[in-house]
């Protein structure tokens, strides 16, 4: 049992028979009266984010969540197929579940998969990624006054800004959590 001192950013919890991750939360104690936590929290089954308030006493629970490491095979219009990588069993996630994370997934990358129980959540992408370039408009020379980037579009097709000296061929390393070049590969 998880009392209201713990639901801070990234803690799982189940409600209502859901998986529930916290987002974001406020701490705030008046005067005589109870603590309360006001909480913005995500849906890990239906993706929905709602606001709840939490008081002095509530409780909640643990959720049961576990990490798998699994392949990446390909996606079509509405579902992306993994491979368990210890029985070879194939399985999909709905996109709609998968969200801007699609932008970052590689054929035979390695991604973990968040299950609650049996049933398959959502995916966990590393934090670091090595992609193509595979178009990078040339710089243009005497464009320094502001910052020096410039959009390039990786081989999955996602556009992060990149250094001016990026050229199409090359490898970057991108962090997956907000699309932001990190270094030449």
């Amino acid at each position: 049992m998880l009392s209201i001192t713990d639901l801070k950013t990234g803690t799982k919890f189940t409600m209502d028979n859901d998986p529930y991750i916290v987002v974001s939360y406020y701490h705030s104690k008046m005067g005589r009266g109870c603590a309360v936590v006001k909480t913005k929290i995500k849906n890990l089954r239906t993706g929905a984010t709602i606001d709840k308030t939490f008081q002095g006493a509530d409780k909640v629970d643990e959720a049961d969540l576990s990490k798998k490491t699994v392949m990446y095979l390909y996606s079509d219009e509405t579902d992306a197929y993994f491979m368990d990588n210890e029985s070879y069993e194939q399985f999909t996630l709905p996109i709609e579940k998968i969200g801007d994370q699609r932008e970052y997934l590689i054929e035979n990358a390695s991604v973990d998969i968040l299950y609650f129980g049996s049933e398959p959540l959502n995916i966990e992408l590393p934090i670091k990624m090595n992609f193509a370039v595979i178009s990078a408009p040339p710089a243009v020379k005497g464009n320094t006054a502001s910052s020096v980037t410039k959009k390039v579009t990786l081989e999955t097709g996602a556009i992060v800004d990149a250094p001016v000296f990026i050229k199409e061929g090359d490898h970057l390393i991108i962090d997956t959590r907000d699309g932001s070049y990190v270094e030449r590969a």
